[in-house]
């Protein structure tokens, strides 16, 4: 009896402590498996042979190609921050510190987060689809008959990739996002534009850039890693690869919101 409840899905409803504890052990184990799936990558990256092309490659389809969508994404985000943060300053009487919150909201938080948050949906998909469907039409296997390590061709260009160009987008994010900012304050909220740049500039400090430039880059290898990881053990054809996309994006979006809030409170003391 108990062979076969093994064998057969868990219905909730009749054995709740049952489901909790086996969804508990394959969380647990898929965070294994995570583990060292990233460790292998990163051993990969740092052992010769190295592949440049698909190094350069993975900097264009990641960095250049998504400085679009994170450019529009900070200057709308900048432009609506100065909205309510005028606002809700107005209700005590405090509208001149928008310059000031405006910034350090956008260089420590919704830079780095939002630019993450572009590359989950677009990059971490796109890496998942792409391996998936390599993995679907065999060519990993291929890789490795040719005697070239999959790990060291596919995982670790894009993992080391992913953590140098999310920090750099970051810095247009917030040079852009702060400038939605001033746009919207000299245009609408009748400040002064030399005024708002140096009240900014007066109070942002090198340290709330850097941790933004920090959090940017684990926030790269995670959206990295989650495509890649999904990507490679995606299985049962194109259905399969379906649900490894949508698994890369999701796993990235959540465990971005998660390092940061860790980092936020470690950085905080």
């Amino acid at each position: 009896m108990d062979e076969a409840l093994d064998d057969e899905p868990v219905n909730p409803a009749r054995y709740p402590v049952r489901a909790i504890g086996r969804s508990s052990l394959g969380l647990i184990r898929m965070a294994g498996q995570v583990a060292v799936f990233a460790l292998r990558g990163l051993a990969a990256g740092l052992l010769p042979p190295y592949y440049g092309r698909q190094f350069i490659r993975q900097l264009l389809q990641i960095g250049y190609f998504s400085l679009p969508v994170v450019g529009l994404t900070a200057i709308f985000t900048g432009a609506a921050l100065a909205l309510n943060i005028y606002t809700g300053g107005g209700r005590f009487n405090a509208e001149q510190i928008m310059p000031q919150i405006v910034a350090l909201g956008i260089t420590r938080e919704l830079g780095p987060v939002l630019a993450a948050l572009m590359l989950a949906g677009r990059v971490s998909a796109a890496i998942a689809a792409e391996i998936g469907a390599m993995r679907a039409t065999e060519q990993i296997d291929a890789l490795q008959t040719l005697s070239t390590d999959p790990y060291r061709y596919l995982i670790a260009p894009r993992l080391l990739a992913a953590v140098i160009v999310l920090p750099m987008l970051t810095v247009v994010a917030d040079i852009i996002g702060v400038f939605g900012g001033w746009l919207v304050a000299t245009t609408t909220l009748d400040f002064n534009g030399s005024l708002y740049v140096t009240n900014t500039w007066d109070f942002l400090t090198s340290w709330d850039i850097v941790s933004g430039l920090i959090k940017a880059a684990v926030f790269g290898f995670i959206v990295a890693l989650m495509g890649c990881y999904h990507g490679f053990n995606a299985s049962g054809g194109a259905r399969g690869v379906g649900r490894a996309t949508t698994h890369a994006v999701v796993s990235a979006a959540i465990l971005v919101f998660a390092a940061d809030y860790v980092m936020t409170a470690f950085f905080s003391g």
